[in-house]
């Protein structure tokens, strides 16, 4: 190798390590319409979602038995992995600061595939003091991988009160007023 090739290589692995990293932070596909942000809010941040979608196998509106969500478990994490945070039921995200918010779906749209939870917008509001979370007023759910029920493991009466926890993960794209 001569010296002029040493020089290019390293210029040539930090524009690939670059390109790549870019490609990776980018969603894989365009956004749903029924789940894009309003004109009168704007993108704050993004945690990643690491942890379980819980459901119970019970009885549905028909009285046939099936799967019923529970409630999420997950971890989040912010820029660089460091942990942000926790996702749980109401949905409510909890920031380590304190702030909190509350969220109410609005909108949804199929997974990628099947074993996807689906893609939300959800409303906000406030439900903590002051902090990271205080000033949301939606959350994107994206990026969704795992968590949908399994189709099979409810259809006897013995199989009535089991919970599950199906592993997911998601980001969830914060939005604040403009």
């Amino acid at each position: 190798m001569t010296l002029k090739s040493t020089r290019i290589l390293p210029s040539c692995t930090a524009l690939l390590g670059a390109a790549l990293l870019a490609a990776c932070a980018s969603p894989a596909t365009e956004l749903p319409a029924a789940i894009k942000a309003s004109d009168g809010e704007r993108t704050a941040f993004t945690w990643h979602a690491v942890g379980v979608q819980i459901y119970e196998c019970k009885a549905g509106d028909k009285g046939a038995l099936a799967w019923q969500f529970v409630a999420p478990e997950a971890e989040l994490y912010g820029p660089g992995g460091a942990k942000a945070g926790t996702h749980g039921a109401g949905p409510n995200w909890t920031a380590l600061d304190g702030s909190k918010t509350l969220g109410t779906v609005k909108a949804r749209a199929n997974g990628q595939r099947e074993a996807d939870i689906p893609w939300l917008l959800l409303s906000a509001k406030s439900a903590g003091g002051p902090g990271k979370l205080a000033d949301v007023t939606g959350v994107q759910r994206i990026n969704t991988l795992g968590g949908n029920a399994p189709a099979k493991g409810c259809e006897a009466q013995a199989d009535a009160g089991k919970r599950i926890r199906q592993d997911y993960s998601a980001d969830y794209v914060f939005l604040v007023a403009r």
